[in-house]
């Protein structure tokens, strides 16, 4: 079964022998090599690309362990490509595995992969796809090392308008499997919920959690996995590094020291798992640098760390409309804006600011507005922001999308997450 993510291959697609090193990061299993190498090389034979001109090395399977040495990786690469006059596209997967342990953590001792990457752009008939399941090493320090010339495609989980058509079922049922067990590709495969969940747990600890441990060098394997329960408690809540260590010494868990929580998260956002949404003053147009809100990238490997204990339908909506923002492009921060009751003073909260280019939307997601003064609540932040930007309330309900007298739109969650365009309605 063939899942469609055509997002994601628009943007190879138009980023095609552009000069740049396209580099395709996202959380391990979510899809990165499937896109590379089944969807985008099926598209190029379609273009009439010879095969004998697209030159793959999936650096993770044990057949290709040898050219986990940059040295002989460059030499592998070079030794295919015998016709100048053609170009090559060279794909190159999980390219952490060519990154040496010593590499990664002494900023000094320069980044031998770097160098191969470097050699290949160099050359004019060559075209370069690198995957990477961690954003230090295969996003930043590559737009740094090659200055610009480094273009960045990142790839999710798969979003619920990718996910519904392919689990064949309807959208209720398909909305209750997507919110449990979440949207990483081969969850569809998965017949009953006991795999499903058995999957889930397997890659929380035998996938992300060891690969954080290893790639880090953390000898502290039970404070990092505290770390991960607590951030998916607390979808949707504010949270700060001395706000997660009061709450280990509430719960008597030592020996995990606020300065290393803060760099457990930065790990955590590292490796994709999760991701940070800031506070944005509205009206003052300045950022609050903390507390901050943490989103989990797939709400399945979320629940599973909670043992599917704790399925909030409220706080697990938010967290589905904050990724489909950004599967959708958008820079997507916390508004806050301040309002004045009788001399009081009261700061409300919009759920998301979208930003992209010229474009903003307010959004708040609420589960249920079952009555004015729900409605009242929930748009109350929207009555206190002086621009004329879209503001929308996402409900979930099968309402038809209308729009109030105070010009509020109000969308069901259906039509928000199937219509790509559907903030433009």
């Amino acid at each position: 079964m063939e899942i469609k993510r055509d997002v994601y291959l628009n943007r190879l697609i138009s980023r095609m022998n552009n000069g740049s090193i396209k580099v395709i990061t996202g959380l391990r299993r979510s899809g990165k090599s499937y896109l590379l190498f089944h969807l985008f090389y099926d598209r190029l034979i379609q273009m009439g690309v010879s095969p004998d001109h697209i030159i793959t090395v999936p650096l993770d399977d044990v057949d290709y362990v040898e050219y986990t040495d940059p040295h002989k990786l460059y030499a592998y690469i070079k030794g295919k490509m015998s016709d100048p006059k053609q170009t090559y596209y060279i794909f190159i997967d999980e390219a952490q595995y060519a990154i040496s342990k010593e590499e990664m953590k002494n900023p000094d001792v320069p980044i031998r992969l770097y160098g191969v990457l470097n050699g290949l752009l160099r050359k004019e008939n060559v075209d370069v796809y690198v995957t990477g399941s961690n954003s230090k090493f295969l996003s930043t320090d590559i737009m740094t090392e090659f200055r610009g010339r480094g273009d960045e495609v990142h790839i999710a989980p798969l979003s619920f308008s990718e996910f519904y058509p392919a689990s064949g079922k309807e959208k209720a049922d398909a909305w209750r499997d997507y919110s449990l067990y979440g949207g990483m590709p081969h969850i569809i495969s998965e017949k009953s919920e006991q795999d499903k969940c058995g999957y889930l747990e397997r890659l929380n600890k035998e996938i992300y959690l060891r690969d954080i441990m290893e790639r880090y060098d953390i000898r502290n394997g039970e404070g990092m996995e505290e770390l991960m329960k607590v951030i998916a408690s607390s979808v949707g809540s504010f949270s700060n590094p001395q706000k997660i260590s009061d709450t280990f010494k509430s719960n008597g868990i030592k020996g995990i020291s606020m300065p290393t929580i803060a760099d457990y998260l930065v790990y955590l956002q590292e490796s994709f798992i999760i991701q940070k949404a800031e506070r944005y003053d509205i009206k003052g147009r300045k950022y609050i640098s903390t507390p901050s809100k943490y989103y989990y990238s797939d709400m399945g490997l979320r629940n599973a760390f909670l043992n599917f204990r704790q399925y909030e339908q409220t706080h697990i909506m938010e967290n589905i409309i904050y990724n489909e923002l950004i599967y959708r492009g958008y820079n997507v921060d916390v508004g806050i804006i301040e309002s004045r009751t009788d001399g009081h003073r009261k700061q409300l909260e919009v759920d998301f600011v979208a930003n992209r280019g010229s474009q903003r939307y307010y959004i708040q997601s609420a589960f249920a507005v079952p009555d004015q003064e729900k409605m009242d609540q929930e748009q109350a932040p929207f009555m206190h922001i002086g621009d004329s930007f879209k503001k929308i309330i996402v409900v979930n309900s099968d309402t038809p999308v209308w729009r109030n007298d105070q010009g509020i739109l109000i969308m069901n969650m259906y039509d928000f997450l199937l219509d790509i365009d559907s903030l433009n309605l």
